[in-house]
């Protein structure tokens, strides 16, 4: 069992994070902002994927004035995303959202930081101190000697900015060190836990394509996330927004962290598969990415080695061999199958555990 590193907790709307609250599921909306419709109709495609908060590029005024509007028609908790211009946190305050990322990279002047502190202060809204590898500022904010690696300027960029919050007495505080490098990254996290006590939001930013990111972002947030650091994650993939969702919540599962929808267990196929069980798991797949709210466990397996372990373990499972499948439910064989039948009965067996899924 996972032992997870001891945050504080803060409330971002709805959600709680930190503390003994599940991990969280984050994403990044990717319409243009000012553009309301696209936005919200996004976000909610984001919130059937399970996605709990949301956060918004807020690069110029126009964006800023859409935030009420967006948040009206959403449900899950609104984060204005600000870097370089403070008046844009200002206006996303008074624009109601329920959180604010600042980049200590890019919004420099202590002055221009107590300003946004002290908004979000009077309106309870938390503000992640979210640090870059691509951004960080050109030098450190204190003397790191002679040769400071790159862990150290993130670190020390993140603790400048929460030095700035605390001394007004702040401390709705999440932080972020996020780079391409897993190493980097995980480096940086290690040191930041022990170093504050706020809730950590983690991931590997601008990660790759789906395929590629996918890999690297499961790497370095399951590393993360088994030494017991995270409260919040954002899985960053260049595609659409609800497979990082997706991604996510595969990762949590992997480690017996979240359990959301269905987890499909697939054999790989190999030379003693007498079906084509590679394209059956797919179909599988395919039938169940309705069930979004419940846990099932499903076993899509393909010879006698593994199949009728893994089958009566599953919830529901199949094991497949020349012509028949024998279906397991609840652990028990239930029926022999012909192949022609092997996904309308499994899929039957899946629905007498859930009634209300349309297979």
């Amino acid at each position: 069992m996972i032992a997870r590193r001891v945050s504080k907790a803060i409330r971002i709307g709805s959600v709680t994070v930190g503390g003994n609250a599940p991990i969280v599921v984050q994403s990044m909306a990717k319409t243009t902002t000012h553009d309301v419709a696209s936005t919200v109709k996004q976000i909610r495609e984001l919130e059937e994927h399970g996605c709990e908060i949301v956060r918004v590029a807020v690069p110029d005024s126009k964006a800023a004035r859409a935030l009420p509007e967006i948040k009206r028609q959403i449900k899950i908790p609104l984060i204005a995303d600000i870097h370089f211009h403070y008046k844009l946190a200002l206006l996303a305050l008074e624009g109601g959202v329920d959180g604010l990322r600042l980049n200590p990279g890019n919004i420099r002047d202590p002055e221009n930081v107590k300003l946004i502190v002290k908004a979000a202060k009077k309106r309870e809204v938390p503000i992640r101190v979210g640090v870059n590898f691509g951004s960080l500022p050109p030098k450190p904010y204190k003397d790191l000697g002679p040769n400071p690696t790159v862990v150290d300027r993130m670190v020390d960029a993140a603790l400048w900015e929460i030095g700035i919050l605390e001394s007004l007495n702040f401390d709705l505080i999440k932080v972020s060190l996020k780079a391409f490098d897993v190493p980097t990254t995980v480096e940086a996290y290690q040191r930041i836990a022990q170093l504050v006590p706020y809730p950590l939001h983690i991931g590997i930013t601008e990660a790759g394509t789906p395929k590629s990111g996918a890999v690297r972002s499961a790497v370095g947030i399951g590393v993360l996330l088994s030494m017991g650091i995270g409260d919040t994650i954002r899985v960053s993939l260049a595609g659409d927004p609800c497979e990082e969702v997706d991604v996510a919540y595969e990762i949590l599962k992997s480690l017996n962290l979240r359990e959301r929808g269905t987890t499909l267990i697939a054999c790989p196929s190999c030379g003693r598969a007498d079906v084509d069980i590679v394209s059956l798991a797919n179909l599988v797949d395919s039938r169940l990415k309705g069930l979004k709210d419940t846990k099932v466990k499903v076993a899509v397996m393909g010879c006698e080695v593994n199949g009728p372990g893994e089958g009566r373990d599953a919830d529901v499972g199949i094991a497949a061999g020349k012509g028949r499948a024998v279906i397991f439910r609840k652990g028990r064989k239930v029926r022999v199958v012909e192949e022609e039948d092997f996904l309308d009965a499994l899929m039957e067996e899946v629905q007498k555990l859930k009634p209300d899924f349309q297979v």
